[in-house]
């Protein structure tokens, strides 16, 4: 399988785990299944009043982060953040809190640094969400030197997000994204990397029903990681992760987004592919990451 198969598969999984996702968003388990049964399929509405394969924040700050690292791939940070305030400016439906406190904290100081701090404080030194997590997988599938790609990865983070459990989390994702590109095994480099994330160790034997859906980025990522490790197909995956309901589109879309990129986009539902609104922007960014030179580091 091609690399640019494994770049489209975690920009993509990212997309159909969000518009999947958007559906239950916020509903409870046992309301979920009242409602939908075990949803298989994007067919909008939800909180959000979705159209069919309409995506949230999650697929267009991943999109943001995309553009920003390839307006400028050796200092990417700042061309992030502007793709972040053009997004903020077009008045999007969903933004989640954290971020848009700090957003709204840049469009007054205009300073990013002040701004996650300005949010963190503000909602009263919790600023671990998920936010930053649900859009980061651009920079695993772009920069193949470790140490850059860690190092943007951070920095997209601490954009809008202070606390490091967020920085922290990115990175574990991003690490475990770079190695699948790489065709590590699913579980035994998982198993590797816990050895330096010891608080996601519990993945390994935590039960389904003591998963927690939530904004904690702790949370959503341990309901990913569940989720991925314990199916066998990128559908598997997903419909897993969004049918726990709670923060549904986005722990679908870090789950869409690690699954995509290990299966690869021939591994998604064409039934889920081909309803995503923003695919063919998708498909542009995954050609021109795909493509690209800079990334090993040259």
């Amino acid at each position: 399988m091609d690399r640019y198969s494994h770049v489209l598969g975690g920009l993509l999984g990212v997309a159909c785990g969000d518009a999947l996702g958007g559906t239950l968003e916020f509903l409870s388990e046992a309301e979920g299944r009242i409602r939908y049964g075990y949803l298989k399929d994007i067919i909008g509405g939800g909180c959000w009043d979705l159209e069919p394969g309409e995506v949230t924040d999650d697929t267009m700050m991943t999109i943001a982060v995309a553009e920003g690292i390839l307006d400028n791939p050796e200092n990417p940070v700042k061309y992030i953040g502007e793709r972040f305030i053009n997004w903020y400016n077009s008045g999007p439906k969903d933004i989640g809190n954290i971020i848009n406190l700090a957003l709204s904290a840049y469009a007054e100081c205009g300073s990013w640094e002040i701004a996650a701090a300005s949010a963190h404080g503000f909602n009263e030194g919790i600023s671990a969400g998920n936010g930053s997590l649900m859009r980061c997988i651009p920079v695993a599938l772009y920069y193949k030197d470790p140490d850059i790609m860690i190092k943007v990865t951070e920095g997209q983070s601490k954009l809008t997000h202070y606390d490091d459990k967020a920085t922290r989390a990115c990175i574990f994702y991003n690490k475990l994204v770079s190695g699948y590109l790489k065709g590590e095994s699913k579980i035994t480099f998982l198993k590797e990397m816990l050895s330096d994330y010891p608080e996601y160790s519990k993945v390994l034997n935590i039960s389904k029903c003591n998963l927690k859906s939530s904004g904690y980025v702790v949370d959503s990522l341990m309901s990913a990681l569940w989720c991925f490790i314990n199916t066998n197909t990128f559908e598997e995956a997903v419909c897993e992760a969004v049918n726990l309901c709670g923060d549904a589109d986005t722990v679908g879309a870090i789950t869409g987004g690690l699954a995509g990129a290990y299966y690869g986009a021939d591994a998604i539902p064409v039934r889920w592919s081909e309803k995503i609104l923003v695919k063919d922007k998708l498909t542009e960014l995954a050609q021109r990451i795909a493509s690209q030179e800079l990334g090993d580091g040259s």
